[in-house]
């Protein structure tokens, strides 16, 4: 963190978020929580948001889709979890709606399929329901519809 005593003109502060902004896509919430951090006041905050969006250092649109499609191919997270993390950076319905579709629906199922197989035979619990709710919840954990995961659990997990 920055300490109180470090103080940046309105110019130093614009040239730090550039490089900030250009080194991963950022939202609003994050480049405004940083430019507080550096006790920027409030017009000055304005003028160099403005200054970020026109110059397209900082895109919300841009944001949620790479968002959407790291944290689905990397850390293979369901729809429900990436709207919910959106959802709290303040991201607009629309660029939430914008980021799903770069999920593509074939992947999706595919990547949910392995996920769910693979979490299964990592399960050491004898008992069925404990193995059905151990799968459940860590596939509900990361954001994976309920439907999709209790119809896969039956399925995975059948009664014997």
């Amino acid at each position: 963190m920055i300490s109180p005593k470090n103080s940046f003109s309105v110019d130093e502060a614009t040239r730090k978020l550039e490089g900030y902004c250009a080194y991963q896509d950022r939202c609003h919430k994050e480049v405004i929580s940083k430019l507080r951090e550096m006790n920027m006041i409030p017009q000055a905050i304005d003028l160099i948001v403005g200054h970020l969006i026109q110059e397209n250092f900082l895109n919300e649109e841009r944001f949620a889709r790479s968002f959407a499609r790291g944290k689905f191919k990397i850390k293979k997270w369901g729809k429900n979890r990436i709207v919910n993390e959106l959802k709290h950076r303040d991201i607009s319905k629309y660029n939430i709606t914008t980021a799903l579709k770069e999920i593509e629906s074939k992947e999706y199922l595919n990547t949910f399929n392995a996920l769910a197989s693979k979490r299964l035979s990592e399960i050491r619990e004898k008992d069925l329901q404990k193995r059905r709710k151990k799968l459940a919840d860590y596939l509900l954990y990361r954001g994976w519809e309920s439907g999709m995961v209790y119809e896969k659990v039956y399925e995975l997990v059948p009664n014997n």
